[in-house]
C-alpha cells in the first residue's frame, strides 16, 4: 500500500512506480482504496454533478488506416456517410431542448471538412448556442487551422493519443501516422488556449505495463483538461479483428489512478466502458469519472459510425439516451445537469 498512499499524497509517481502500482491492479484493497480517493477529490471539485456531452458523429469518412478502428480508410465494408450543415444545426436544437449544454462534433480524418467549412459550422452553432461549449474531435490537423478553429469559436478538442510508447504506437498505426505528429498536435492545441483533451486504450493489443505507466507519464506532463480512456473492442473488419478486448477492471483502476493524478480534470465514463460491462457506465462514476456522452447523431447513422463491435445505444432516440442514463447515474448517487461543465481551473 505504500504506492498507493504516495500517489494519494504527492498526486504523482515516477514511471517505474506506476509500473509497479499497475502490476497491483488486481488488489482489491488498492482498488477500493483508490477509488475511495478518487471519488472524494471528484467531489471535492464537482460535488455530485455529471456533466453531459452531446455527441454528434457527422462523418465517417477517414484518410487514416489505423489498425484498431473499424471506419479505417482501409475497410471496404464501411457505408460511408456525411451530415450536411442542416443535419448537424438539426442535432444540437434536438440536443439543447432535451438539455445538453456542449455539443460534440466527431468524425474521421475526413477532407472534405476543410478549414472554411468547418469554420463556418463552428460559427454557426456558436452563434445559434451562445450558451454552450463547442468541442472539435476530428483528428490530425495543422498549428494554422486549429488556430481558425479556436476563432471561429471552438472551446476545447479532444485527439485521444492513443499510447505515448513509440513502439506500441507503430504497433497500432500505419507509417504515415507519427506519435511525434500527435503530440505536436496536442501542444498546439494547448497554445492557442483550447480545453484539451487526450486518452488511451486500455489493453490494446500488445500494451503492456510499462507502456500504460508511460501514458501516465505523459498525461501528467501534458496536463490535459479532459482525460478519455476505455477498454480496447476488436472490430470484425480490422486486423486485430481476433484480438482479446481490454479489461473494464483495468480500466477503472486507471480512472481511479488518473482522477488522483489530474484531480481537477473532466473524466467520462465511456461508452466503451458500457458496452463490455452492462454496469461500465456507473462503475466509471464509482471510479472518479463525472461526464457521460449520450449520442445525438441521428439513429440512422449511428451504426455506420461503427468504431468497434457491439457499440451500445446506436438504435436509441437522443431523448431515450438522455433518460436512461440520468437514471443509471442516478442509481449511484450522482446527478445530470444542465450545464457546460468546464473543467474546474482555479
Amino acid at each position: 500500500m505504500i504506492l498507493t498512499e504516495r500517489l494519494i499524497r504527492d498526486h504523482t509517481l515516477t514511471r517505474k512506480e506506476y509500473e509497479e502500482l499497475l502490476e497491483k491492479a488486481g488488489n482489491q484493497e488498492i482498488r477500493a482504496r483508490l477509488a475511495q480517493e478518487a471519488v472524494r477529490l471528484r467531489k471535492l471539485y464537482y460535488g455530485d454533478k455529471v456533466f453531459t456531452r452531446g455527441l454528434i458523429e457527422f462523418s465517417n469518412y477517414c484518410k487514416n488506416n489505423c489498425y484498431y478502428c473499424g471506419i479505417r480508410c482501409g475497410n471496404p465494408n464501411v457505408k460511408r456517410y456525411r451530415l450536411s450543415r442542416e443535419e448537424i444545426l438539426d442535432c444540437c436544437e434536438n440536443g439543447y431542448g432535451l438539455g445538453f449544454r456542449t455539443f460534440v462534433l466527431q468524425g474521421g480524418e475526413d477532407p472534405f471538412y476543410t478549414d472554411e467549412r468547418m469554420a463556418e459550422i463552428v460559427r454557426e452553432v456558436k452563434t445559434r448556442y451562445p450558451d454552450c461549449a463547442l468541442t472539435l474531435s476530428i483528428g490530425e490537423r495543422s498549428y494554422e487551422s486549429y488556430r481558425i478553429l479556436r476563432e471561429a469559436g471552438a472551446d476545447r478538442y479532444l485527439l485521444r493519443h492513443e499510447t505515448a510508447d513509440e513502439a506500441h504506437y507503430r504497433k497500432l498505426h500505419p507509417e504515415s501516422m507519427t506519435l511525434a505528429n500527435r503530440k505536436r498536435c496536442l501542444q498546439d492545441l494547448k497554445t492557442l488556449g483550447y480545453q484539451v483533451g487526450a486518452g488511451f486504450m486500455v489493453g490494446s493489443p500488445g500494451q503492456t505495463g510499462a507502456q500504460l505507466a508511460e501514458d501516465l507519464c505523459f498525461l501528467e506532463e501534458l496536463q490535459p483538461e479532459m482525460v478519455g480512456i476505455g477498454p480496447f473492442i476488436p472490430h470484425h473488419d480490422t486486423p486485430f479483428a481476433e484480438a482479446e478486448a481490454g479489461s473494464t477492471d483495468l480500466t477503472l483502476f486507471l480512472l481511479s489512478v488518473i482522477r488522483i493524478l489530474l484531480p481537477k480534470t473532466l473524466l467520462p465514463a465511456t461508452t466503451a466502458l458500457g458496452t463490455l460491462d452492462p454496469k461500465g457506465r456507473e462503475k466509471g462514476l464509482l471510479a472518479g469519472a463525472n461526464v457521460v456522452m449520450p449520442n445525438l447523431s441521428p439513429v440512422k447513422n449511428r451504426k455506420q459510425y461503427d468504431l468497434y463491435d457491439n457499440k451500445i445505444c446506436t438504435g436509441e432516440e437522443a431523448a431515450e439516451c438522455r433518460q436512461c442514463l440520468a437514471r443509471r447515474v442516478e442509481s449511484v448517487g450522482y446527478r445530470l445537469v444542465e450545464e457546460r461543465g468546464d473543467a474546474y481551473l482555479s
